[in-house]
């Protein structure tokens, strides 16, 4: 399986390496803004080819699957141009910019025989997919609360920048969709429980960002140029929401991207009438279980303690760690392995109909925060 990757920023990089580790998949080129960005990418991660424009991935018949790495704006035209093209579609998240365009995503996925789906890696730490398992065998009981959080703090001074921050780029919201949607995939994935209304408490911390004349990379901090001009931001740094989910359960996700010494931290912890599960991405290769009547455990990732779901996506043994990058690898041997199953069944990676779904919640949570009362999913 051949695959071309579109985008050269971090997430361009760490979909190329990881899917480096898989077998039976090869990345033969990159593509970026420029003919320079894609030449210098190429170099960079030893890829035979460096594509000069879009235009030429699409046109490419060796490629049979495209992973979409741009900024968000990009992702809706892109994802219609590879679908037409007949190319499976791996999508960064968000999968497009409003709902109208991801349920047009949707409709075309549907009707192509192409395997379609959004990057939400982190179901796939070997923990979260035990918890998974472990609400699935009943063991937690039923859910009844669901709370946490997703912090970061690049984004904390005025001087930090990024294009994620402006809404043409990124699109009206940005912590609370450019991390809040994992966290809230994330629960709903291992809860078997959706969202179904929200109460939303929005703040932009820096109104007015210094935009430097050079580029920065996402997490990097770092510019060749250091002249800047003050630009206007509409966009969220931090967001309280409170959530009400279709089993009755109740549940609260507090975003921020302006949290000092958070560098990526997503906690969770949900409860049940029979225990309780909490976890914390910084901490990834253990899982605590809360109990009424017996005492407390701390789960480690070990295969051979681990439930069938997590030993699926675990390639190390106990002791030896797992992490953000191991991730990827899992999200796409989970895609490309559902390829070669000829694309039925049930898959563990999130679709385009999860895409869309989120994009829904996004919505809402936007019309809440306006109108500030509880808003339907």
């Amino acid at each position: 399986m051949k695959v071309a990757i579109t985008g050269t920023g971090f997430m361009g990089t760490v979909h190329t390496e990881a899917l480096k580790r898989l077998r039976g998949v090869e990345v033969i080129g990159i593509q970026g803004s420029t003919p320079e960005k894609s030449k210098r990418a190429a170099e960079q991660l030893e890829l035979p080819k460096a594509y000069n424009s879009w235009d030429d991935v699409i046109a490419d018949t060796e490629i049979a699957a495209v992973h979409i790495t741009t900024p968000n704006r990009l992702h809706y035209p892109q994802t219609v141009d590879a679908l037409k093209a007949g190319k499976h579609v791996l999508c960064e998240k968000p999968l497009a910019m409003d709902t109208a365009q991801s349920s047009e995503l949707v409709r075309l996925a549907e009707s192509s025989n192409l395997v379609t789906g959004v990057n939400y890696n982190i179901r796939f730490y070997p923990l979260n997919l035990e918890a998974k398992q472990r609400v699935a065998d009943g063991e937690l009981g039923n859910i009844h609360s669901i709370f946490g959080s997703y912090q970061q703090d690049w984004l904390l001074k005025d001087t930090d920048y990024n294009w994620r921050v402006l809404a043409e780029e990124q699109g009206d919201l940005r912590a609370v969709a450019d991390i809040g949607t994992h966290w809230i995939d994330l629960v709903q994935n291992i809860s078997g429980t959706k969202v179904t209304e929200v109460f939303a408490d929005l703040k932009t911390i820096h109104p007015v960002r210094k935009r430097p004349l050079s580029e920065v990379h996402t997490f990097s901090g770092t510019q060749t140029d250091q002249t800047t001009v003050p630009v206007d931001i509409t966009t969220d740094d931090i967001g309280c929401i409170l959530l009400r989910f279709e089993n009755g359960g109740r549940g609260s996700l507090f975003v921020s991207q302006v949290s000092p010494g958070l560098k990526n931290s997503l906690r969770y912890e949900v409860a049940g009438s029979k225990s309780a599960v909490r976890w914390d991405s910084e901490s990834p290769n253990q899982i605590w279980r809360g109990h009424r009547d017996q005492a407390n455990e701390l789960l480690h990732k070990d295969p051979s303690l681990n439930t069938g779901l997590a030993r699926a996506y675990t390639d190390y043994p106990g002791g030896h760690a797992e992490g953000f990058q191991d991730t990827f690898k899992m999200c796409f041997r989970a895609f490309y392995n559902f390829i070669a199953a000829g694309g039925t069944g049930s898959p563990d990676f999130a679709t385009f109909k999860d895409g869309h779904r989120e994009i829904q919640l996004c919505e809402a949570v936007q019309r809440s925060a306006q109108e500030q009362r509880w808003t339907p999913v």
